[in-house]
């Protein structure tokens, strides 16, 4: 497998202000550069994550996926003109711009504009957060996940499965049909959910405390109709999480909690529980969609559906026990 993760993505806008602010003072990432017509954002040791650029239109512009080194990055170049796709091979501005030491540029079956790279540049200075937040996951596991919107998804998955190498990890069908993707081990680098339009529905971000997500919801909450989802946890990659609509009005997915899989043994099933346990009412939904995500929910309830938490190093403790039934049924439960 060539491509490692999820590594940068850009995106037009002519609503950088509010892109400066959104990404500052509401997700916490940290601007670093800003002229008349571009910005970009920070999450981490990388010198940028996020490019915004002026430009007719809203959405994603670019989504560049990471590969280990030159010889991957060749190799992946191949690949595709093996299979008779053009590959436009990266001019130094670009790379330049971009901030890495190689790039290669394509694009999927719907006109996706897709970047393979390698060798990201590392800033000199430590991250500062434009709020504060304890930080954002990423390292291996790249900078989260894209969700896109398929007309149809059986146009597009072939070419990122085939010749991508992206891996089944779960799909579902209930409320809409949505099929998960990984790269590494997180749950899923990529998912498309099938809409009728090509496009993208949300961008996520992982933090490091369950804390970030619940004191962005109150922020969230001093605007309610910026809210896309509500509050809640996914049955298959068990982030809790909601979402926002960012200035380009494409939904901001911002949560904690991920699981981790094990890419090498990982089996993939047909989810009917539908994506989550408790919460996320998608307010973004048609009346009948939205019933029925929340009947699945309440059926999810009544069977007792319960997911351990999935915590990192140093951001817990354990509780004392304090229940003798939970203490006598421990032993059934893991």
């Amino acid at each position: 497998m060539q491509l490692q993760s999820l590594g940068y993505v850009g995106i037009r806008s002519n609503a950088l202000e509010d892109w400066a602010a959104y990404g500052t003072r509401f997700l916490g990432m940290q601007l670093v550069d800003q002229s008349k017509n571009t910005l970009a954002l920070r999450m981490d040791d990388r010198k940028q994550r996020v490019v915004i650029a002026a430009g007719e239109g809203e959405g994603p512009s670019f989504y560049g996926w990471e590969t280990a080194d030159a010889a991957a990055l060749e190799a992946l170049a191949a690949r595709l003109e093996a299979a008779e796709i053009e590959v436009a091979r990266g001019s130094r501005a670009l790379a330049e711009e971009r901030r890495v030491k190689d790039l290669i540029v394509f694009v999927d079956p719907v006109g996706t504009r897709l970047e393979a790279f390698h060798g990201a540049e590392i800033a000199a200075q430590s991250f500062e957060p434009g709020r504060a937040i304890s930080g954002f996951r990423t390292g291996p596991l790249g900078m989260g996940h894209a969700v896109l919107t398929a007309e149809r998804i059986d146009e597009v998955v072939p070419f990122y499965t085939d010749l991508l190498g992206f891996r089944l990890s779960d799909y579902f069908v209930r409320p809409f049909k949505a099929y998960f993707f990984h790269l590494n081990p997180r749950h899923h680098s990529l998912a498309f959910i099938e809409s009728g339009t090509n496009g993208i529905h949300h961008l996520m971000v992982e933090l490091c405390y369950l804390d970030d997500v619940g004191q962005a919801y109150d922020l969230a909450l001093r605007q309610p109709e910026k809210i896309g989802t509500t509050l809640g946890r996914h049955t298959n990659d068990q982030v809790t999480s909601f979402y926002s609509w960012s200035p380009s009005k494409f939904l901001v997915e911002y949560g904690w909690g991920g699981r981790s899989i094990d890419p090498s043994n990982w089996k993939p099933q047909l989810r009917t529980d539908g994506p989550s346990l408790w919460g996320h009412d998608r307010l973004w939904l048609p009346p009948d969609k939205r019933e029925d995500a929340r009947d699945l929910r309440i059926s999810v309830a009544a069977a007792g559906g319960r997911e351990p938490l999935n915590v990192m190093d140093g951001n817990y403790l354990r509780a004392r026990d304090v229940c003798p039934w939970w203490n006598a049924n421990l032993v059934e439960r893991i």
